[in-house]
């Protein structure tokens, strides 16, 4: 769901309050765009030309009432929902007693300060932030569906008019399995009973049962044409997570989308916060690269996914790392350790790169043959001899086996088999590149000094 521009009229009679309060909205908020007038008679003109989100106003204007701009504002064609904030000194009875009748939404005591309405007008937006959202709009009346469409569409909702629950489901359907669908569906409001083979409540359970949305995930409004509870009830099993009967009224109706994309909106905000959660503990902190967590969880299934053939199990360690530690730092060997696997990331982006330990990284390498192999483990080992991260002179030692030699090898075996001939190029002098084959662990054959 985009993050929407909001729009904020300040009506103020006093050139200072405006200029103030109008740079405290720009600090505080992002996203905003603010415009200010005088007095209520130009607010009226503002109000006709361009769409606000949010207007506060003075109690007392050059030439009215604030009461009576709000007044002027809740019978106004384009802004009669907008909420309405009076900004005053105090709180005095007569706007206790009138404000509500006015249609002001609320009020800010300007005695708190200037940054404290900064908090208070981000607090309100956070709480009744605009209604943003592409709306999948199903109603096979051209007569009631240009009604809809046109109130959706004034209160700044994106529409996607189908007029039939089987056009409908092609639309979802096409959203459901392209991951990349630029303009997700927010929310489908259907009218209950279609024309066709498939009415709204089959759309509705459809939904639920095919494409497996939840109501936090796809929120679905269902439209009745009369107030029977067994309807009601049926649209409530269906999956519906709430219903508006005709004749329909404005108000209601965008009351409930603005329900009901809030918990759209906060689905998709807790799925990111998952995403994040997830990303993180998949990921070591100091290199970049995945974690050994990572490794244990996704390896197998790497390793014997038929598409990724054939799977090189690699281990990289650093040559003599415990005495760059003792000799230059443990903050100077966290720098090699971190430029490392920033290389390691660079080199292998379709790779599955991991700290496996310390200063010891693996790699599974999909799709490579012996040559490639070879070519790519060689090549990183003389860039890192090159590479010189916190200027230490750095060199690596490198094992490799391959699923193709080893195929019924576990995750567990291919890491060892890798392991030991790791150790075999520690073993014969470091700085080099040794494979596990069928007949022994060798030197690879591009090797070179």
């Amino acid at each position: 769901m985009a993050e929407k521009t909001t729009r904020i009229l300040i009506v103020d009679g006093s050139t200072v309050s405006r200029e103030i309060l109008s740079r405290i909205l720009q600090s505080e908020i992002t996203q905003v765009k603010v415009d200010n007038c005088k007095s209520g008679a130009d607010a009226v003109q503002k109000l006709d030309k361009n769409h606000y989100d949010l207007i506060t106003t003075a109690l007392m204007l050059p030439d009215m009432d604030g009461l009576a701009l709000c007044r002027n504002i809740r019978n106004s064609h384009t802004h009669k929902h907008t909420p309405v904030i009076v900004v005053s000194g105090d709180a005095d009875e007569r706007l206790l007693q009138e404000g509500f009748k006015a249609g002001v939404t609320d009020y800010f005591d300007k005695s708190n300060g200037y940054k404290a309405f900064g908090d208070f007008i981000k607090s309100f937006i956070q709480r009744n932030s605009g209604l943003v959202g592409h709306v999948l709009f199903i109603e096979d009346s051209k007569t009631a569906a240009a009604v809809i469409c046109d109130i959706l569409e004034r209160h700044g909702l994106k529409v996607t008019h189908a007029d039939s629950a089987e056009f409908a489901l092609e639309l979802l359907e096409k959203q459901h399995y392209d991951e990349n669908t630029e303009d997700p569906i927010d929310l489908v409001i259907t009218d209950f009973y279609l024309q066709g083979d498939l009415t709204g409540g089959d759309l509705l359970y459809a939904i639920r049962t095919r494409f497996h949305y939840s109501q936090q995930e796809l929120p679905v409004l269902v439209i009745t044409g009369n107030d029977d509870q067994k309807t009601q009830i049926e649209v409530f099993h269906a999956g519906g997570n709430d219903f508006v009967t005709k004749p329909i009224l404005e108000e209601v109706i965008i009351a409930r989308i603005r329900l009901l994309l809030l918990i759209r909106h906060q689905f998709e905000a807790l799925k990111q916060q998952a995403e994040s959660i997830r990303w993180i503990a998949a990921t070591d902190s100091l290199t970049g690269v995945r974690s050994k967590r990572y490794l244990v969880d996704n390896g197998e299934e790497f390793i014997q996914n038929t598409a990724n053939q054939p799977v090189w199990a690699v281990i990289i360690d650093l040559d003599n790392f415990k005495e760059i530690n003792n000799s230059l730092g443990h903050i100077t060997g966290d720098h090699v350790l971190a430029e490392l696997g920033s290389k390691l990331n660079q080199s292998f982006p379709e790779d599955m790169v991991v700290r496996f330990g310390g200063e010891e990284f693996s790699i599974l390498m999909k799709n490579q043959s012996l040559k490639e192999a070879l070519q790519k483990t060689e090549k990183l080992r003389k860039e890192i001899e090159k590479l010189k991260p916190a200027n230490v002179e750095l060199t690596v030692s490198i094992g490799l086996a391959s699923m193709q030699d080893h195929p019924d090898s576990s995750l567990t075996k291919i890491l060892a088999l890798a392991d030991k001939a790791l150790f075999q190029s520690k073993d014969t002098g470091r700085n080099r590149v040794s494979i596990n084959t069928p007949e022994g662990i060798k030197l690879s054959i591009l090797h070179s000094d």
